[in-house]
C-alpha cells in the first residue's frame, strides 16, 4: 500500500514524514527526488541551463533554486516548460525508488501530488491541512521569501478546499508537535490495518 502524502507548503509534510519514518515507514519526498534529477552532470540540469541561461547556476555549477523559483513563478508559461521536462524524470526515480521499500506500506511525499499524475501512484491520499495565513507565515520565516513570493507559490498549487475534497485522511497541523506524533500514530495503526 502508499499513501501519498501533500499539503501546501510550509503545511508541515516534512514534520509528518519524520513521524512515519520514525515507525518504521519508508517515505520517498518527490522533492528530494526533484533535486537528484538536477544535480551536476546530469541531462536535466544542461537542458535547464540552456534554456534558462547560466544565470540559474551558482559559480560551482549546481543549479541556482532561488533564481530560477524567481523566474518559474513570475512566468507560468516558463514554469510549465520546467513541470514538462521534469515531471517525467521524477515519477520515474520515484516509481524506482517505491519499489525498493520493504516496508508494511509506503509514504509518497509530494507537494504536487494532485498537480501531477504521481497521485496515480498512491492508494490513499493524506493531506496535512493547514490555514493559509500559517502557511504564509511558517514559509516566510523558514526560507526567508517575501509575503508576495510565498503566495505565488501558494497559488501555483492546488487550493486547500481541493486537497481537502480528494483527501482519505486529514492531518490539521495547527499545534504542537506532540499532537502531531499522536495523529501519526493513529494513522500508522489504521493503515497498518488496512493491508
Amino acid at each position: 500500500m502508499i499513501i501519498g502524502l501533500t499539503g501546501g507548503i510550509g503545511s508541515g509534510k516534512s514534520a509528518v514524514s519524520v513521524c512515519f519514518e520514525t515507525l518504521g515507514i519508508t517515505v520517498i519526498d518527490a522533492d528530494v527526488v526533484a533535486r537528484e534529477v538536477v544535480e551536476p552532470g546530469c541531462l536535466a540540469l544542461n537542458m535547464i541551463a540552456d534554456h534558462f541561461g547560466d544565470g540559474i547556476l551558482t559559480t560551482e555549477g549546481a543549479l541556482d533554486r532561488a533564481a530560477l523559483r524567481a523566474v518559474i513563478f513570475s512566468d507560468e508559461g516558463e514554469r510549465k516548460w520546467l513541470e514538462a521536462l521534469l515531471h517525467p524524470l521524477i515519477r520515474n526515480e520515484i516509481t524506482r525508488q517505491l519499489s525498493q521499500s520493504n516496508a508494511p506500506y509506503s509514504i509518497l511525499s509530494s507537494p504536487l501530488l494532485l498537480e501531477t499524475d504521481q497521485h496515480s501512484l498512491v492508494d490513499r491520499i493524506l493531506v496535512v491541512d493547514v490555514p493559509v495565513e500559517l502557511q504564509i507565515e511558517r514559509t516566510v520565516q523558514r526560507d526567508n521569501n517575501s509575503i508576495d513570493q510565498v503566495k505565488s507559490i501558494i497559488n501555483a498549487q492546488s487550493s486547500r478546499s481541493l486537497k481537502q475534497q480528494k483527501a482519505d485522511d486529514i492531518i490539521l497541523n495547527t499545534g504542537t508537535i506532540e499532537a502531531l506524533e499522536k495523529e501519526v500514530a493513529r494513522l500508522h495503526q489504521r493503515y497498518l490495518k488496512m493491508i
